[in-house]
């Protein structure tokens, strides 16, 4: 458990920090609801709920990704002058992007990093079989990614034009929604899929627990 309340005070400092001098400061409140909900169901799970640290961990990365993505607002995230900085790449220039695409890579980032403790509780406590797991987390990505593109429309629509824009992060594509989505679902994809190869992987080195 210290180890685990370590983690997570890690994260909670470097979102306090991204507070200060945040360009935005104005939607920071908007941006953070769900952080603080998050990482406050995260400290009630280490204690009556504990994942294991490589799950845990991934959960804490992709909250950590959004802490970025709110302290910029999403649409205005400057990995371009990151890149340029410590790579001596623009990263626009070189994929010819019309857009910020930091957005879709936390999209990307949720499907991929959600899903190993998905699975954790799919198979500890839900008591799947474990041949069934792969599904039951992708469909979970799923889902919960489209609920959440529900919820973000019906946020946006009680918000001025502008700061409705600020939240979602649109950029002026009608099919943002969808293409968010499906990036979760390769994400999901991925991550079980390497899930299966290493189960397969032990498997052939001798027995192992599991449906």
């Amino acid at each position: 458990m210290l180890v685990q309340s370590a983690m997570l005070l890690a994260v909670v400092a470097a979102l306090v920090r991204s507070c200060f001098g945040a360009p935005y400061p104005d939607d920071l409140a908007l941006q953070h609801i769900m952080t603080v909900v998050a990482l406050v169901a995260l400290a009630a799970s280490i204690v009556w709920f504990p994942l294991g640290h490589g799950p845990l961990a991934a959960l804490l990365a992709f909250v950590l990704l959004h802490v970025v993505g709110a302290r910029y607002l999403y649409s205005y995230v400057p990995y371009d002058r990151w890149a340029e900085q410590f790579l001596g790449v623009n990263i626009s220039q070189t994929f010819s992007f019309e857009r910020n695409h930091y957005d879709r890579l936390v999209h990307f980032g949720f499907g991929l990093l959600i899903a190993w403790p998905a699975r954790e509780v799919v198979l500890r406590y839900i008591g799947a079989p474990r041949r069934w797991s792969y599904y039951l987390v992708v469909d979970f990505i799923i889902a919960s990614s489209a609920m959440y593109e529900l919820a973000e429309w019906m946020v946006a629509i009680g918000l001025s034009p502008e700061a409705a824009e600020n939240y979602n992060g649109q950029q002026g594509d009608v099919w943002d929604a969808h293409k968010d989505m499906a990036l979760a679902a390769g994400g999901a994809l991925l991550s079980m899929t390497l899930a299966a190869l290493i189960d397969w992987k032990a498997r052939l080195r001798g027995p192992a627990g599991g449906g």
